[in-house]
Parts: structure tokens; C-alpha cells; sequence
């Protein structure tokens, strides 16, 4: 019971402070203008302090009477839109308003000692305002009307913007959630079907692909649904992949990893490296008589990761476009795109120097410690 009533008392007074710091706020604003306004009539017959007193009173008047002012605006039942409505209506408003503002200042001026209470509760100032001030007094209230005004816009403006980062940030969510989801029963199904294909005539091979197939699983599950995680993370995963890999191939698969440790703190996408090896090995060195190599390196270069798969196998033909990426590369490439799209981030595919390809990933290097979260 005591923790609600202690968070509700740190609530209230969190706002009581914020009421005092805004009301300290309006009186420096007013009383500023007040002196702007006195400063050039410190040099008429009357003493300076009673200019700077008569003055002070008119214009802390308004800083009394704004509080109503934005309360009848927020009462108005006119659209924020039609403003000639609004206009006119505020224009009808500040009459009573601005014969009202003629008695506050009347009131501060008595508290102020430059007025006799009994001027004050007369019809004076009612005099005083039809008599010269009544339109400047009127133009001022419809400036403090418009200064308001242009407040709720801003507010409305960034509030509007808020939200559509929102939108834009959900929906960024929603699509790599998606892609990761393809990604997920492809890895799967290729993995399951190069199992099946040594269940018969090697089981015991089979039942090692199943633990090892068991243990990406559980990595999978380990890293849940986070959109980036360690590059060390993505390794581990991918020896898990590449030893299924092996009990088919044998020595005819030979995989070279380059990784120093400082950069496998690195995060990148998640479920990345394994489609980019997966491409290598089934459409670079299956169809190549006698298996190869591949090479998996990674380097931090100008705040950049620079993630290379390569192969030595077939490559990539002469009649392959970019175009016809296969699923793997399509959606690592997409996901890529939607996480570090401005920031100079890039998937390319290529020939090897040498025979074979090459795939070059290039993303911002962010280490673990500021992306603990994702």
C-alpha cells in the first residue's frame, strides 16, 4: 500500500514543482517586457520607480489573466483548423477579457503603491480603457491568443511525428520479424534434408547431424527473437551448421575462419552468416567435383564491419544477375537494408579473385555493450 501512495506523492509533487518552475518562468518573461516597455519613459517628469511600477502592474496583469485565456480556448467547441472561426470568436472574447485586464492592473497598481484602492474599485479604470488603451489592451490579448495558438501547434506537429515514428518503427519491426521467420523453416528444411539423405545408408552419421541439429536449435531459441546479436554468437551457431555440413562432405569440405576477438563483440543480424555459408557450400562447392574451401573472415575497418564469405567453387556463371539471389541472400540482404539502411551498410556479390565467389557484408561496427537491448 505505501509503494502506490509514495509513487502517487512523488507524482504530485513532480507536478507542483513543474507549476512553480513555469509560473517563475512567466513572471521573468512579463516582468522583461515590463522593463522593455518602462525603459523609455524613465526620462519623462515622473520618477523612474513609479514608471517602472505603473508599467510592471499592466503587463503582470496578462501574466494573471492567461491562465483564464487559455482555459476559454480550450472550452471552445471550434474545430483547431478554422481559424477565421476562432478568430472572430477570440475577438468577441476580448472585450470582457481586456475590461477585466483594466481592473487587475488596477488591483497590482494599489499593491504596487501607485494607485488608491479607491481609484481601483471605481469606475476608473473602465474609464481608462475605453478612453485610449482598449485596442492596444485587445491587440494583446490576441497575441497572447496566438502565441498559444502556435504552442498547441508545435505540440500537435510533434506529437503527430511521434507517432508516425512509431508507425514507421513497428512496421520496421513487423518485416524483420517476417524475414527472420523465412529464414527460420529454410534453414530448417535444408538441414532436416540433408539429414534424411544419410539416414539410410550412414545412421550413425544421421544421429550426429541430429545432435548437432539439436544444439542450432537450441541456439536459435537461446537468442529468441533479437533482431542483432554478438558476431561470436553467429559463429558458434554457424560450427554447429558447418558440422552437419562435414559428416556429408567429409574432407572434401574445408572451411577457413578469420575472426580476431576484439571484433566477435560485434553485433550483426542475427541468422545471417549460416544462409551466406549455406549459399557458398551448396551452389559454389557441391556441383564442383572433389568439395573446396571456405573462407569466412571478418575485420573492423573506419567504424565499418567487413564480413567476407568466400569459396573457391563454380562461381557464379555467366548468365547470373543479382537479381536472382536465391531466398538466403534475399532476405539477409533485405534485413540488412532495414537495419542499417542510411548508415552505409551493403551486401555484395561477386567473383573470387582467383575462381569461385565472393560475399561482402558492410555494416556499422557497434560492439555489444550499446545494443545489449536488441
Amino acid at each position: 500500500m505505501a509503494g502506490p501512495i509514495g509513487k502517487h506523492a512523488r507524482i504530485m509533487q513532480g507536478g507542483a514543482d513543474s507549476r512553480l518552475r513555469l509560473a517563475l518562468v512567466s513572471l521573468l518573461a512579463w516582468t522583461a517586457v515590463g522593463v522593455v516597455f518602462a525603459a523609455p519613459r524613465f526620462a519623462s517628469t515622473m520618477p523612474w520607480w513609479f514608471v517602472l511600477r505603473t508599467t510592471l502592474a499592466q503587463w503582470w496583469a496578462w501574466g494573471v489573466l492567461v491562465p483564464l485565456i487559455i482555459a476559454l480556448d480550450r472550452r471552445l467547441p471550434i474545430a483547431a483548423d478554422s481559424l477565421g472561426t476562432r478568430l472572430f470568436v477570440h475577438i468577441l472574447l476580448g472585450l470582457p477579457v481586456t475590461l477585466l485586464y483594466s481592473y487587475v492592473t488596477a488591483l497590482l497598481q494599489v499593491l504596487l503603491g501607485v494607485l488608491a484602492l479607491s481609484a481601483a474599485l471605481g469606475p476608473a479604470p473602465l474609464h481608462e480603457a475605453l478612453k485610449g488603451d482598449f485596442l492596444w489592451s485587445l491587440l494583446v490579448y490576441l497575441l497572447v491568443v496566438g502565441g498559444w495558438q502556435a504552442v498547441q501547434y508545435s505540440q500537435h506537429y510533434l506529437a503527430s511525428q511521434l507517432r508516425l515514428e512509431r508507425l514507421e518503427r513497428n512496421f520496421s519491426e513487423a518485416r524483420l520479424n517476417a524475414l527472420r521467420m523465412q529464414l527460420d523453416p529454410h534453414f530448417l528444411f535444408n538441414a532436416l534434408n540433408t539429414i534424411s539423405s544419410l539416414v539410410v545408408s550412414q545412421p550413425k552419421q544421421a544421429r550426429g547431424m541430429i545432435e548437432q541439429l539439436g544444439d542450432l536449435l537450441r541456439l536459435s531459441l537461446e537468442s529468441g527473437r533479437r533482431q542483432q546479436v554478438r558476431l561470436g554468437e553467429e559463429l558458434e551457431f554457424l560450427g554447429h551448421y558447418l558440422a552437419i555440413q562435414k559428416t556429408r562432405f567429409g574432407d572434401s569440405l574445408q572451411v577457413v575462419t578469420d575472426v580476431p576477438a576484439a571484433v566477435r563483440e560485434v553485433m550483426v543480424p542475427s541468422l545471417m552468416l549460416q544462409p551466406l555459408v549455406e549459399n557458398a557450400v551448396r551452389h559454389g562447392l557441391s556441383p564442383r567435383p572433389g568439395g573446396g574451401t571456405v573462407w569466412v573472415s571478418a575485420a573492423v575497418d573506419n567504424a565499418m564491419l567487413c564480413l567476407t564469405i568466400e569459396d573457391d567453387g563454380v562461381g557464379l556463371g555467366e548468365d547470373w544477375r543479382d537479381d536472382r539471389a536465391g531466398l538466403g541472400l534475399g532476405v539477409t540482404r533485405e534485413r540488412i537494408a532495414m537495419l542499417h539502411g542510411t548508415q552505409g551498410a551493403d551486401l555484395q556479390i561477386g567473383p573470387r579473385d582467383g575462381g569461385g565467389t565472393c560475399v561482402r557484408v558492410t555494416i556499422p561496427a557497434r560492439a555489444a555493450e550499446t545494443h545489449g537491448g536488441d
